[in-house]
């Protein structure tokens, strides 16, 4: 049934047009069902926009009232929590190259050991920004957009930039 629910996903799912386009809400619907099928955990009231992608979607969990946004790209463990915002073009990875030997050339070297990247609640992460492995990102945060976030960050942090550095503390 999975792998049923996952070519039902990419060759159809996922193309259904979103707001405002007429029949957004069905497609919406559709890819709640099709995640709660596929995700790990999934809570209610998610939405995945079009484009999303997500491997099988096995090891996402996925908090209430949460957004996927449109054409983001998201492999391996990550736990997105609850009432987090996600723009456009977002990509998290869990997983990296290997690069340790230069007598090897960087494609047969495999991949580094997967660092699951979290999520808090009432984050909003932006459009185009690049998460990677075992990111945290706590709650109420903001991710500014173009950011690169390649270490962690405390709750009520606003970020931004390459590599994403504190701008400042919401709270």
């Amino acid at each position: 049934m999975r792998k049923i629910t996952v070519a039902l996903y990419y060759s159809i799912l996922q193309y259904i047009p979103m707001s405002p386009f007429p029949f957004y809400k069905l497609g919406y619907k559709l890819r709640k069902i099709a995640a709660k099928r596929l995700f790990l955990a999934c809570g209610d009231g998610i939405v995945i926009k079009n484009k999303a992608y997500f491997g099988d979607g096995s090891r996402l969990k996925v908090g209430k009232n949460s957004q996927i946004g449109k054409n983001s790209f998201l492999t391996g463990a990550i736990t997105i929590g609850n009432d987090v915002l996600m723009g456009p073009d977002v990509i998290m990875m869990s997983r990296s190259h290997e690069y340790k030997s230069v007598e090897i050339p960087i494609i047969f070297q495999g991949e580094t050991e997967e660092r699951e990247i979290k999520i808090g609640n009432g984050v909003w992460v932006g459009t185009r920004v690049i998460i990677l492995p075992g990111v945290e990102i706590g709650d109420h945060s903001i991710v500014a957009a173009g950011a690169i976030v390649t270490k962690s960050f405390p709750s009520y942090s606003i970020i931004g930039g390459n590599p994403a550095k504190l701008i400042k503390q919401r709270k």
